[in-house]
């Protein structure tokens, strides 16, 4: 049990530590869980911010992602388009 707090609080660090220089205003969060002087409270403001950092990324690839099935329904529409109306002749 206690390996598992520690590799989770360690994962919480790197994920924290790579999100502080995308974001603008994360000085503040990150100066504030250091500060607090409950362990736990800190351990679960990391996981916050580790969690912030992942929805962040996920919504990213999810417009690459939109962006791509835009292209590719617009593409097999163009290719429906042609069968039908060379079908129809």
């Amino acid at each position: 049990m206690k390996t598992t707090i520690a590799v989770l609080i360690t994962a919480a660090l790197g994920l924290a530590s790579l999100g502080v220089g995308a974001q603008d205003n994360s000085g503040a969060g990150t100066s504030a869980a250091a500060e607090h002087p409950d362990e736990i409270v800190r351990m679960h403001q990391q996981v916050a911010a580790a969690n912030r950092e992942y929805n962040r990324e996920v919504a990213a690839a999810k417009q690459v992602y939109d962006h791509k099935k835009a292209e590719a329904k617009k593409k097999r529409d163009a290719a429906v388009s042609v069968a039908h109306h060379g079908a129809g002749q």
